[in-house]
């Protein structure tokens, strides 16, 4: 593997020499993949693939080790080029030639059509344009938290440079100080659609420069060109070393194939047999080769091993609990708040990078960060209207040591960043996501902020837990539950002050005594004729209808469902015995936890019957209480939904 420092003046002759022969060795790799395959991308892996033999030359990677702590950083954000990225990997010995060449884009194998983490080598799993700059931010703010001096590399299309979150992630990346950020853009002005400036008219050098970046351009084949302008940021020659810096560089679609050059077609199509041997042979090679791979790959089994991926571990200090007295008058999310400044108070010095981080989208006092922010100043990142970006770079963050905690309304945090949080679990990230205001306890703000759909997105999230606390002592233990365990985690809660949840006896049900487990229910009252099954708000209303059943001698139980996923199946189980269900929760009946319910009781075989409360449509603007009896959800509501039940 050739490695190349920085510091040289310029690269000598015979460097030059070996990454023209390299980009031949890889141009060939490219052509017989996709054909191989059938599919792929080989005209944008052939336009970055000058930009990529040198960044992985210039990086500090050891293939030997390629998750080593104190390595530069390389994400690929337009992921399609993977034949390209997977040649150049080839070339720098992080993987052997032939299972990517008999296994890309087969079924099981770690050579996917968009790069993966799998692959050594590999930051970021890519593929939805214009996300990979946002992790490649969370990558960059972890090193200067961790007070390394590495490079993050980031490599990017022209095309998605029209989305978006791109633009938030350059703001983010100025506002706070990511000068070890290295941008790479395959400028080939082409893109599936045809000519960029045809599809989306667009000044990216113009929106670079505008949202304060430096800028170089340079011609994105010429290896002297492609290392000058990495040595000159790498070596602090730059204006203004304060910010981050972007290379445009000016390349060719399909370039090095002559009847691929400058053609869209070849964006995402891979060539036909007969032209992928006119371009091996104009390459120096034997086109023969191609007809031996195609017959090897036949037989060839999938068995090349995924490179582990996970977040790394964080060593945290838990806090001490904090309970309210049941004439407490506060809610869910100021119990959050106090519980992040507790954990921050344990964990984060001033003398030492901090372990737990918050982030949240100009939502800062509704979230309750505030304090948080007063304490651990260094710790809290503001990052302004821009969900998407913040869902993506909280991820990266949380799988580089760090508690990461994102919070902002339910429908910004859920339904506006679903894609964010789907790409961070592929991802194998460590977010804790908690979003306040859920439900139509938001009252008259309106259908818009009504979050009521989040648990059937969440469900699709294969490794995200899902929890919903019934009152702020709850939410408590909640908090510092979720901080000592790892992966993807949600954490949902409303807007307004609830009572504290009580035991009989009218002390706290969630005390100093209480132990949260996930996959176990709370039974909060008992009896023997049916079992009221909610969470979070409607927790509340649940215990109210048990009042008013119990004077008409009715004896039902309630059960309070805080872990969401993973569901307590034993006392599912349980509730199914008493033969009568009510379920009621401030969320869509189709897609809530009751339809969950009723699937794992069809699942399981288990006879019992069941009623859904919930909305059956958008609710309206008004007051909670209002909604809730609209909905059919409030204590008078559920109580007469039992007896119902009780007497069918």
């Amino acid at each position: 593997m050739l490695k190349i420092s920085p510091h040289k003046e310029a690269l000598s002759f015979e460097e030059i020499q070996f990454f023209n022969e390299a980009f031949r060795r890889c141009a060939r790799r490219i052509i017989l993949a996709t054909t191989l395959a059938g599919s792929g991308h080989p005209g944008g892996s052939l336009s970055s693939l000058s930009l990529l033999l040198m960044i992985y030359a210039l990086a500090k990677v050891d293939p030997k080790n390629p998750r080593a702590p104190e390595r530069d950083r390389v994400v690929i954000s337009n992921g399609h080029i993977s034949p390209g990225v997977y040649s150049v990997l080839c070339e720098y010995g992080f993987i052997p030639e032939e299972p990517f060449l008999m296994e890309f884009r087969r079924a099981n194998s770690a050579f996917a059509g968009h790069v993966e983490q799998a692959v050594p080598g590999i930051e970021w799993n890519t593929g939805n344009l214009g996300q990979g700059l946002s992790a490649a931010c969370g990558m960059a703010k972890a090193l200067k938290l961790k007070g390394l001096p590495n490079w993050v590399f980031c490599l990017m299309g022209d095309g998605e440079q029209q989305k978006g979150q791109v633009i938030e992630a350059r703001r983010w990346a100025v506002k706070f100080g990511l000068n070890n950020l290295i941008v790479l853009i395959d400028y080939n002005k082409l893109q599936i659609g045809g000519a960029i400036h045809e599809v989306m008219p667009q000044r990216i050098k113009e929106e670079i420069l505008a949202t304060s970046w430096n800028l170089i351009e340079i011609d994105g084949h010429n290896f002297q060109e492609i290392y000058q302008a990495l040595r000159k940021i790498i070596k602090g020659e730059m204006e203004d070393t304060s910010k981050p810096s972007a290379i445009l560089a000016h390349t060719i679609m399909g370039k090095g194939i002559s009847f691929m050059e400058n053609d869209p077609k070849w964006h995402g199509s891979a060539l036909p047999e007969d032209l992928a041997k006119k371009a091996l042979e104009e390459l120096g090679f034997d086109p023969s080769e191609l007809d031996l791979l195609k017959e090897k790959r036949k037989t060839y089994q999938v068995s090349f091993p995924h490179e582990a991926h996970e977040a790394l571990p964080i060593f945290l200090n838990p806090s001490e609990p904090t309970i309210y007295s049941f004439d407490t008058n506060i809610d869910c999310r100021s119990a959050y708040g106090i519980a992040l400044l507790k954990l921050a108070q344990a964990n984060n010095f001033s003398n030492k990078p901090p372990v737990v981080l918050g982030l949240t989208c100009d939502l800062e006092s509704s979230v309750k960060m505030s304090e948080f922010k007063k304490y651990s100043p260094q710790a809290f990142f503001e990052s302004g209207i821009q969900e998407h970006h913040t869902a993506t770079v909280a991820g990266a963050l949380s799988k580089e040591g760090f508690l990461v905690f994102f919070s902002t309304f339910g429908v910004f945090g859920i339904d506006e960043v679903y894609n964010q949080l789907r790409l961070n679990s592929l991802n194998k990230s460590a977010l804790k996501v908690v979003c306040t205001h859920l439900g139509t306890d938001v009252g008259e703000d309106g259908p818009t902020h009504q979050c009521i759909d989040y648990l059937g997105l969440l469900f699709n999230l294969q490794d995200f837990e899902i929890y919903i606390p019934a009152d702020p002592n709850q939410t408590d233990h909640i908090i510092r539950v979720i901080a000592m365990r790892p992966g993807n985690i949600f954490v949902g809660m409303g807007r307004s002050k609830v009572p504290i949840i009580t035991k009989e006896d009218g002390t706290p049900y969630f005390d100093e005594n209480y132990e949260f487990i996930p996959g176990r229910g709370d039974w909060l009252r008992h009896g023997e004729n049916g079992v009221i099954i909610t969470y979070g708000t409607i927790t509340n209303e649940a215990i109210k209808a048990w009042h008013i059943l119990r004077e008409k001698k009715i004896e039902v139980s309630v059960l309070n469902i805080a872990s969401i996923k993973p569901l307590p199946l034993d006392d599912l189980i349980r509730a199914s015995e008493q033969q009568h269900i009510v379920v009621a929760e401030d969320h869509y009946r189709e897609t809530g936890l009751g339809n969950k319910i009723a699937s794992i009781f069809g699942q399981y075989g288990i006879k019992t019957k069941i009623k859904l409360l919930g909305h059956k449509a958008p609710a309206s603007s008004g007051h909670p209480k209002e909604l809730f009896k609209l909905a059919g959800i409030d204590a008078l509501s559920i109580a007469q939904a039992m007896e119902e039940l009780l007497n069918a």
